[in-house]
């Protein structure tokens, strides 16, 4: 008798890659998309499961497999696309041998990400098969649909999660897994090799295999009609089906598109004429409704619903029939709790030092990127993955050199083997008198404690091969090369100031495990000595969560507290004192 299961929408696709045969899994951990790997790799003997060093290299493991005859798979967010474009819009020309599947997590309301980009676009410019789960469920159910459809058409099927599906839960029914022969391998250049002769021969099959698509859009059952009450159409997908069904309920009827590109037309006609008002409701872009107004189908859409964030059932109620939701005020004000970074973080007394150094800071992607707020206000920009190294380069080259001594670069350890290194080439080879500190916490720890080629544990937490950083950084032309602890403020400082005064390239890494790891071997927490506070608040300027300050005199939170040491080399009083 088949399990129910409770699973989040991640775990869901990662059951559906199991149940599909799938033997190769290859990601880079991006929130909201991490969990699909990881608990893929809890199938270990039956699925090769990694994490590759950025998104490229992850998307061509997977087409690799693909071409060997393999199902296989990648996970990623919405920006991590970005970098596995390049090689999905020449896969849609090669096609597949293996079934091969993209997961493709968005954002919507950028809870951990710098924009809000829609993927559909994506699925449309490269003319790649979507489909859009609305629950777990569906997460299972459409990851083995898209298996069977990336074989059938011969291509890569893009997979289109957000936030609220990948990190919700739902009854999922537990399948068998398919067992499936590796085919023998045959030489096919016309077909893998895109050079131009060759491409030009494909891209006629890519546009014959998109009208093929478009013709099953109209009967497949992945798009699913609900009738209703004629007075109100409602054409949607995803997590915004579900916001709609609790909303308007059986107000309405609805189409709910779970194969989102290519969008059929006729059915879409025959839904519109069912109902006097037809509204989309869509989150983020307008693409679907852009293609019904393409069709000249009326229907109501962005006039009405925002084209940022993350819907919600009162909101739709609020827009269509008028309802507002009831809310209670607090009897008094509630402080904010904006992010922060951990109690005994090492990348925290870096921060201060450079604020207090006042240097321009070129920011990256990580959990360090909280050095931007107060009170440590530390950091200038941030972009995407490795935009830190080659902007430093780029804004001292702009300056002309003037500013040299006053711009630093920060990029995490994952984040530097993700997409830094070849900033850091560019540094060398272009020759710009710049700083790089490589924040080393020996993890990748916004994501969940992902391990990393640097810190010498594979996915599964074995030993692997690690990457020397030092070595690595001199490898590419960089002579000066120092290590240091971050949690020593003095050194940091000097250091730091020493590194900014030379004229040549040069790279500082902070390095000391993330404190939240379970291995991490935590000192005592400090205390306070209340006879010695003068209570100056100088321990508050590190912004760490454990400090605070109650009657005039700092106090120290111990569950908090790793005994990292930073606050009481704040204090000119000897306030805090180390140990029980």
């Amino acid at each position: 008798m088949p399990q129910k299961t409770l699973m989040l929408g991640n775990h869901a696709v990662a059951r559906g890659l199991y149940e599909s045969g799938v033997t190769v899994v290859s990601s880079y951990p991006g929130t909201p998309s991490t969990e699909i790997t990881a608990a893929a790799a809890k199938y270990k003997g039956e699925i090769h499961a990694e994490w590759a060093p950025n998104e490229k290299v992850a998307a061509e493991t997977a087409i690799g497999a693909s071409i060997a005859g393999a199902r296989a798979f990648t996970g990623m967010k919405h920006v991590g696309f970005n970098v596995a474009a390049d090689p999905f819009f020449t896969a849609s020309y090669t096609g597949v041998t293996g079934g091969l599947v993209a997961a493709i997590a968005d954002d919507p309301g950028m809870h951990s990400s710098q924009n809000e980009q829609d993927s559909r676009n994506y699925a449309i410019a490269a003319k790649l098969p979507m489909l859009e789960p609305s629950d777990s469920r569906e997460c299972l159910e459409f990851t083995k649909a898209a298996y069977a459809l990336s074989e059938e058409y011969d291509v890569p099927v893009l997979l289109r999660l957000t936030t609220r599906i990948s990190h919700s839960q739902g009854v999922v029914e537990e399948g068998e897994r398919a067992r499936r022969e590796l085919p023998d391998y045959q030489k096919n250049a016309a077909k893998y090799v895109m050079m131009p002769g060759f491409a030009k021969l494909r891209r006629v099959e890519v546009l014959e295999r998109e009208r093929r698509l478009r013709e099953y859009a109209e009967t497949t059952p992945l798009n699913s009609e609900e009738d209703g009450c004629p007075e109100m159409g409602v054409i949607t997908s995803g997590a915004a089906y579900q916001y709609a069904k609790e909303a308007l309920g059986d107000k309405a009827g609805y189409l709910k598109l779970g194969l989102i590109n290519p969008l059929p037309t006729e059915l879409i006609r025959r839904f519109a004429a069912k109902y006097k008002k037809v509204y989309v409701i869509e989150e983020l872009d307008p693409i679907i409704e852009r293609h019904c107004k393409a069709l000249g189908v009326g229907v109501i859409g962005k006039e009405l619903f925002p084209e940022i964030g993350e819907f919600s059932q009162s909101l739709i109620a609020e827009k269509i029939l008028g309802e507002t939701v009831e809310s209670r005020a607090f009897p008094e004000a509630v402080p904010s709790r904006p992010p922060v970074l951990c109690a005994g973080c090492s990348h925290r007394g870096v921060f201060y030092v450079l604020g207090k150094l006042g240097v321009m800071v070129n920011g990256d992607i990580g959990c360090y990127t909280l050095g931007a707020t107060p009170p440590l206000s530390a950091m200038d920009t941030t972009v995407c993955m490795g935009a830190s190294v080659s902007g430093l380069h780029g804004f001292n080259k702009g300056r002309a050199g003037g500013y040299e001594s006053k711009a630093v670069a920060v990029i995490g350890d994952s984040t530097f083997m993700h997409s830094g290194i070849t900033g850091l080439i560019n540094i060398a080879y272009n020759q710009s008198n710049s700083l790089v500190i490589i924040l080393d916490n020996t993890i990748t720890g916004m994501t969940g404690h992902q391990n990393t080629p640097a810190n010498g544990l594979d996915i599964y937490g074995e030993p692997a091969p690690a990457v020397n950083l030092e070595e690595l950084v001199k490898s590419v032309g960089i002579k000066r090369v120092t290590v240091i602890d971050p949690y020593d403020l003095a050194e940091t400082e000097l250091v730091v100031k020493q590194e900014l005064e030379v004229k040549e390239p040069s790279v500082i890494i902070t390095r000391r495990p993330c404190a939240l790891l379970k291995n991490y071997q935590k000192k005592p927490p400090v205390s306070v000595i209340p006879e010695r506070c003068a209570g100056c608040k100088a321990c508050m300027k590190i912004g760490c969560p454990a400090i605070s300050v109650s009657g005039g005199k700092a106090a120290v939170n111990r569950t908090l507290c790793v005994g990292c040491g930073v606050c009481g080399q704040l204090c000119k009083f000897n306030a805090f004192a180390e140990g029980e």
